[in-house]
């Protein structure tokens, strides 16, 4: 699975002056919930077709980690974007098997629609549903 990583950085100078910190806003959408950390949001969703629609937007494609499964079990899911580094380590696998898996191991999807300079994001990652 490729994710995208996104650093915000400051440069320093001695005129810098501190500036009040600005509470992160928190809003709740009809899939999921919204963090808001400058103009990059990351959003939850457990709705399959919203998932899928998402990842195939961005050529992405429902993938296991070769070697991770056992017997008729999926194993670790990912989503395999292509051109990335997953092309020797992962296996793809039907969104059924998928959603299967992903309900069963009780997750959550955290995505980005943009980064923080407003490109299309490829970030993703599965989380424990809380």
């Amino acid at each position: 699975m490729a994710t995208a990583t996104v650093k915000h950085t400051k440069q320093s100078s001695e005129t810098d002056k501190p500036k009040a910190k600005a509470s992160a806003k928190k809003s709740t959408t009809k899939t999921g919930a919204a963090k808001d950390s400058g103009s990059a949001k990351s959003l939850t969703t457990t709705d399959h077709k919203k998932i899928q629609k998402w990842v195939e937007a961005r050529g992405g494609k429902p993938a296991t980690v070769k070697g991770t499964e056992e017997k008729d079990e999926t194993g670790i899911l990912r989503i395999d974007f292509p051109g990335y580094s997953g092309k020797d380590t992962l296996e793809e696998i039907s969104w059924d098997d998928f959603f299967a898996k992903f309900d069963e191991s009780n997750l959550e999807f955290l995505y980005q629609e943009k980064t923080a300079d407003g490109k299309e994001s490829r970030f993703s990652k599965f989380v424990s549903k809380k």
